[in-house]
C-alpha cells in the first residue's frame, strides 16, 4: 500500500534494516544500518599484549611519569601564583590534623603517636604519587573505626584486656625511650607469633597487617582495572554507611565525655551493648571530665557555627581544635586534673621514629577477610572527593592512578607503623577554601606534624581523653546532620531514601563492615525489584500531534481506534516475564490463551448442536452453554509495543515476543514494535522474530509509535473494505 524508494549504496552492497520512517509528504524512506566490520579478536589481543610487553627507553619514562605523577607538574610549578596558597593551606590542615590524629587514635585503639606517623607518611606519599590537587588525604575517622574494630576484636581473641587503663607491655617493637616502663609483658603464641609481645605492640601489629593488606588489595584493583567496584555504592549506601558509623564514633566516645569505664563492646549489636553499659555505670561519671567536655563541646561547637556562618569573610578556618587542646592541656597540667580528680589523660607520647618493621605474614591471614571492606571503602572516598575537586576547578584525575596512590599510601607506611589511610572529606573542603592549589601543601602540612613528632609530642601528656572524644563528636555534625534531610530525600526518592535507612540501621546496630554489605546488598535488590515489577501502560496520542504519552497520567489523549499501543519501562528479561504478560494481558482486557480456549470451546460445542446432542455435562442445555461461549468482539485489531524502555533482551525476552506474536495472530491481531535500539532489535533478529532473512522486517518494526499506527490503520482499512465489515 506504499511506496519505498530504493536507497542508493553505491557500489557496495549491504543489508538493510528496514525501518519505516514518515515525514509531512507521506513518503517513506529506509534507514541503513552500518555494516561492522569483523574483528579478529585475537589478533588484537596478541597486538596489545605485544604492544604491553614491549620496553623502549620513551615508553620506560612516560611509565615512571605515570607512576609518580608529581615529576610531571611539580618542573611546571608557578612558584609565584601557587607557592602563597600552598602554605596557607598547609599550615592550616597541620595544624588541625595534630589535635585530629591524636584523637583519632582512640577510635583506632592506638596509641596517639602511630596516628601521626599515619599522617605524616600519608601526605608525602599521595605528594608523589596522587593525581588530585586538592584532596586531603590522611587519617580519616570512619577508616580509624573500622581499624580499631579488627584491632580490639584480635586483642580480645589473644587475651587482652580490652580497658584502655589496662597495663602495656611494649616488646621489640616499642619505642627506644619507653623502653624502661613499667609495665608486664606477655608471652604469646598467636598466629604463628612467638615472642614476649605485649598488648600495644600486638595492637600495632594487627593494624599494620590490616594496613598492608588493604593496602595490596588496591594495588590488584588498579592491575587489573577493577575501579568498577565503586559503581556498586551509590550516594545512598555511601551517605547510610557514613551515617550509621558515625552512630557508632559518637557512642564510642561517650564514655570517655563522662569519664567512666566500661569494657569495650565487640561483635554485633556493639551499639546497644555499649549503651547499656553506660546507663548501668553511670553513676560513677567524673564530674571533672562530665564539665570539661560540657564547656569544649560549647565552644567548638559555637566556634564551628561561627566559621560556618561567616566563612565567606574568613581567609582560613579559625584553628579552634588547636586552641581548645592547648588551654585544656595547660590546665589540666597546672590543675592536676589527672592527680586530683582522677581524670584520664593521654599520657607520655615519645618522639622520634620507630626502626621500621615487616608487617607479619601470619597476621595477615588472620585479616585477609577484614581488609577488603577497608580497601574499598578508603578507595571510594579518596576517588570521590578528588572527582568532586576535579570538577569544581575544571582538571581531570586518573581514576586507577589515584587507586594505586592510595594503595601506596597504606602499603608503605605499614612498613613504619602506620594503619589505613583515605581522603577525608572535612579537611579537604578546609584545603581548597584556604587557596589550595597543588599537593605542595601537603608536604607542607607532612612538616608540621614532623615537628610534632620530634619535639611537641611530650607536650600532650597533660592532655584529658574527654578533650579528643569532644574533638571527634563535634567532627561529625555533617554526617548525623544527614538526618535532617530524611524528608527531603523521601520526598525526591522513596526507594533511596529506604536504601538509606536500611544501610544506616545495619552499620550502627549490626556492625559497619555487615552494614555495607547489607546497604550494597539491598541496593541490588531494589534495582531488580524495579526491573520485576517495572511501570506498564497504555498510551493515547496527545491531540494534533505524533506523540502518544500514558493515558493514565495525562488529560485529553485520544484513543487510536483498533489499535493498542503497550508500554513496559524495564529490560525483558527471565525475572520479569510473567509480570509482562500479566500486565499486557490486564491492561488490554484480553488474555489470548483463555480466548482461543474459549473459541476451541466454542466449536466443539457447535458441532454437536449440529449433531443435535442438547444437553451437556453440567446439564443445562446446549443453547445457553453455547451463548456463554460466544467469544467477544475484539475492540483492537493491531497491538504496538513501545520498546523504548526496554534496553535489552534476553533469550527468554525474546521468546516472550515471539510467544505473544503468535498469540496474537492466531486471534487476527497483529504485533507492531517501536522505537526499537539498535542492541533489542540484533537481539530479535538472532532469535529469529522476523522469520528467515527477516523479510518481514519491514512489517513488523518500525522507527516510531506514529509510523506503526498509520500503517495498521492502512492496512486494517483495506482489510474491512476486502471483508465487507462497516467500521463504526
Amino acid at each position: 500500500y506504499e511506496h519505498i524508494d530504493e536507497v542508493n549504496t553505491g557500489t557496495m552492497e549491504r543489508p538493510l534494516e528496514a525501518t519505516r520512517m514518515e515525514n509531512s509528504t507521506s513518503s517513506c524512506f529506509l534507514m541503513e544500518r552500518r555494516t561492522r566490520v569483523k574483528i579478529n579478536r585475537k589478533e588484537v589481543m596478541l597486538a596489545k599484549l605485544r604492544k604491553s610487553c614491549s620496553c623502549t627507553p620513551k615508553k620506560l619514562k612516560n611509565f615512571v611519569m605515570d607512576f609518580l605523577p608529581v615529576l610531571r607538574w611539580l618542573p611546571k610549578y608557578q612558584w609565584k601564583e601557587y607557592i602563597w596558597g600552598d602554605v596557607m593551606s598547609g599550615l592550616v590542615i597541620g595544624i588541625i590534623l595534630v589535635p585530629q590524629a591524636i584523637a583519632y587514635s582512640l577510635l583506632a585503639g592506638l596509641k596517639p603517636i602511630y596516628s601521626l606517623y599515619t599522617s605524616f607518611f600519608a601526605n608525602i606519599i599521595y605528594f608523589l604519587m596522587g593525581t588530585s590537587r586538592h584532596v586531603s588525604v590522611g587519617i580519616f575517622s570512619l577508616i580509624s573505626l573500622m581499624v580499631g574494630q579488627v584491632v580490639d576484636r584480635e586483642l580480645l581473641l589473644a587475651g587482652f584486656d580490652l580497658n584502655d587503663d589496662a597495663p602495656s607491655a611494649w616488646g621489640e617493637g616499642s619505642l627506644q625511650n619507653d623502653s624502661q616502663s613499667n609495665s608486664t609483658a606477655f608471652n604469646l603464641t598467636v598466629a604463628g607469633m612467638n615472642a614476649e609481645c605485649g598488648k600495644e605492640c600486638y595492637a600495632i601489629g594487627i593494624a599494620t597487617a590490616l594496613t598492608f593488606v588493604a593496602g595490596v588489595y588496591q594495588v590488584l584493583m588498579g592491575i587489573f582495572r577493577l575501579g568498577f567496584v565503586s559503581m556498586y555504592l551509590s550516594e545512598s549506601v555511601l551517605d547510610g554507611f557514613a551515617t550509621g558509623a558515625s552512630l557508632t564514633i559518637l557512642t564510642a566516645q561517650v564514655k570517655y565525655l563522662i569519664g567512666i569505664k566500661i569494657p569495650r563492646s565487640q561483635g554485633h549489636g556493639m551499639l546497644v551493648i555499649t549503651w547499656i553499659n553506660i546507663f548501668r555505670n553511670i553513676s560513677q561519671a567524673n564530674l571533672c571530665d562530665v564539665i570539661t567536655s560540657a564547656i569544649c563541646i560549647m565552644v567548638l561547637v559555637t566556634a564551628k557555627e561561627l566559621g560556618d556562618r561567616y566563612k565567606h569573610k574568613l581567609k582560613f578556618p579559625l584553628p579552634t581544635e588547636l586552641v581548645v587542646i592547648v588551654v585544656a592541656t595547660l590546665v589540666s597540667h597546672y590543675g592536676k586534673l589527672n592527680e586530683v580528680y582522677a581524670s584520664s589523660v593521654s599520657g607520655a607520647i615519645p618522639t622520634g621514629f620507630i626502626p621500621p618493621k615487616v608487617p607479619h605474614f601470619n597476621l595477615m591471614l588472620r585479616v585477609a577477610v577484614d581488609a577488603l571492606p577497608l580497601a574499598v571503602v578508603s578507595f571510594v572516598f579518596t576517588v570521590s572527593l578528588s572527582e568532586m575537586c576535579a570538577k569544581k576547578y575544571a582538571y581531570t584525575i586518573r581514576a586507577n592512578q589515584e587507586m594505586f596512590a592510595v594503595g601506596f599510601c597504606n602499603i608503605i607506611p605499614s612498613f613504619f607503623h602506620s594503619f589505613a589511610t583515605s581522603a577525608a572529606l572535612a579537611k579537604t573542603l578546609v584545603k581548597t577554601s584556604t587557596g589550595c592549589q597543588t599537593q605542595v601543601s601537603g608536604v607542607i602540612s607532612a612538616m608540621v606534624v614532623l615537628l610534632v613528632l620530634l619535639f611537641l609530642a611530650p607536650l600532650f601528656y597533660s592532655l584529658q581523653k574527654c578533650v579528643l572524644a569532644c574533638i571527634i563528636i563535634v567532627s561529625l555534625r555533617g554526617a548525623l546532620r544527614k538526618f535532617q534531610d530524611v524528608p527531603a530525600r523521601y520526598h525526591v526518592n522513596k526507594v533511596d531514601t529506604l536504601i538509606w535507612v536500611v544501610t544506616m540501621s545495619a552499620s550502627a546496630l549490626i556492625s559497619t563492615e555487615i552494614g555495607l554489605l547489607v546497604g550494597i546488598v539491598f541496593s541490588m535488590l531494589c534495582i531488580i525489584v524495579r526491573t520485576q515489577k517495572p511501570r506498564t501502560t497504555l498510551l493515547g496520542q496527545i491531540q494534533n500531534t505524533s506523540f502518544y504519552e500514558d493515558d493514565l497520567e495525562y488529560e485529553n489523549l485520544s484513543s487510536v481506534p483498533k489499535v493498542k499501543i503497550f508500554r513496559f519501562e524495564a529490560p525483558l528479561y527471565y525475572a520479569n516475564r510473567n509480570y509482562f504478560l500479566k500486565s499486557l494481558y490486564r491492561l488490554t482486557n484480553l488474555d489470548p490463551n483463555l480466548e482461543a480456549a474459549r473459541r476451541k470451546k466454542y466449536e466443539k460445542e457447535k458441532q454437536n448442536l449440529k449433531k443435535g446432542d442438547h444437553t451437556t455435562a453440567n446439564g443445562l442445555g446446549m443453547r445457553e452453554t453455547t451463548l456463554q461461549l460466544v467469544p467477544k468482539q475484539n475492540d483492537f485489531q493491531a497491538l504496538v509495543v513501545d520498546c523504548s524502555s526496554i534496553s535489552f533482551l534476553d533469550t527468554t525476552g525474546v521468546n516472550t515476543l515471539k510467544e505473544i506474536l503468535k498469540d496474537y495472530k492466531d486471534l487476527n491481531i497483529s504485533v507492531l514494535l517501536a522505537c526499537c535500539n539498535p542492541s533489542v532489535t540484533d537481539s530479535l533478529k538472532r532469535g529469529g522474530y522476523f522469520g528467515k532473512d527477516c523479510g518481514s522486517m519491514q512489517e513488523m518494526l518500525f522507527y516510531s509509535i506514529h509510523n506503526a499506527v498509520p500503517f495498521k490503520t492502512i492496512i486494517f482499512k483495506n482489510y474491512c473494505c476486502v471483508t465487507g465489515f462497516i467500521l463504526r
